[in-house]
């Protein structure tokens, strides 16, 4: 029998990333935030999701990736952590995947710097590369 992983899966630039899918609390279009004065880069702000505040982090700015017009919008991944929930702002959602466990692999060597730290492994899906965020890591850096 074949253990498989489920995978919300979302694009930040040109990146495919995906998260557990038990570690996503839900998937929301973008929401208005409030600056936290001297914060990271990374902290966009706060936003309010039905009473409760919540962190928002920019996943692009955290994977150091370059800066993009963000009229094109963005949505967020609102993820469970140890701390409470987290938003992390991306590009495009897109489908949960199943895959099997087995074909996990280590991040591609072709990722450098704090990227490829972030990154916990790939899945070589038809086309494309599915990379698993490592979420303790993202949030780590970013506290």
């Amino acid at each position: 029998m074949t253990i498989q992983n489920s995978f919300c899966t979302f694009r930040v630039g040109n990146l495919h990333l995906g998260v557990e899918v038990l570690r996503v609390q839900e998937v929301i279009r973008a929401q208005k935030m409030t600056r936290i004065p001297g914060s990271s880069e990374v902290v966009r702000g706060l936003m309010n999701l039905r009473g409760q505040i919540v962190t928002a982090l920019d996943l692009r700015r955290r994977l150091d990736l370059p800066e993009t017009d963000t009229a094109d919008g963005q949505m967020n991944v609102v993820v469970r952590t140890s701390d409470g929930p987290v938003s992390l702002l991306v590009n495009e959602i897109g489908d949960v995947l199943v895959v099997d466990r087995d074909q996990f692999e280590p991040p591609p060597e072709t990722l450098l710097g704090s990227t490829r730290d972030l990154i916990a492994g790939s899945y070589k899906l038809d086309g494309r590369l599915l990379l698993v965020l490592n979420l303790d890591a993202v949030m780590k850096v970013a506290a």
